[in-house]
């Protein structure tokens, strides 16, 4: 993670919680800001895994003691689609395709419990601004990077 002279300025906290895994803490003027930045394990892997690494993640983000502007960004391997419904509360309809995949139960549940929004699903955006991985040979274009920000302090 790269940040400016400024932001380390601000920085309280720099916590490597394991190799995927990244907890960041700023002083802010307003609040304090948590970004949590992850890789998460891919939507083959085994779902111990997956679920080992969310309950890891939860338990990072419980242990922030004063609650201010939370921010989770990362590869989460989740294709989250277009389609919010009865998830309106986590996502908007601006996502990528109809296509989603195992890994975004998990996301959707997490950002559920946490409050969190998924800010790439609120703004219209060109399709070429939309994916984030391209396959090797070009043929498959996906939006597997998200951003997700606390309601209260964000979308």
């Amino acid at each position: 993670m790269m940040m400016t002279s400024k932001a380390e300025k601000e920085l309280m906290e720099w916590k490597e919680v394991n190799t995927r895994l990244l907890l960041v803490k700023y002083k802010l003027m307003q609040c304090n800001m948590s970004l949590l930045v992850y890789y998460a394990p891919t939507n083959d892997s085994p779902e111990e895994m997956k679920d080992e690494y969310y309950e890891e993640l939860q338990n990072v983000i419980d242990e922030i003691p004063e609650r201010g502007m939370e921010i989770v960004m990362g590869d989460l391997s989740a294709k989250v689609g277009r389609n919010n419904q009865g998830i309106e509360n986590v996502m908007s309809v601006e996502g990528l395709g109809e296509v989603t995949n195992e890994n975004r139960a998990h996301f959707m549940n997490f950002c559920s419990t946490n409050n969190l929004h998924i800010a790439v699903t609120v703004f219209q955006h060109k399709y070429i601004h939309k994916y984030t991985w391209t396959s090797p040979c070009d043929n498959y274009k996906n939006q597997i990077h998200h951003i997700a920000i606390n309601k209260e302090q964000g979308l």
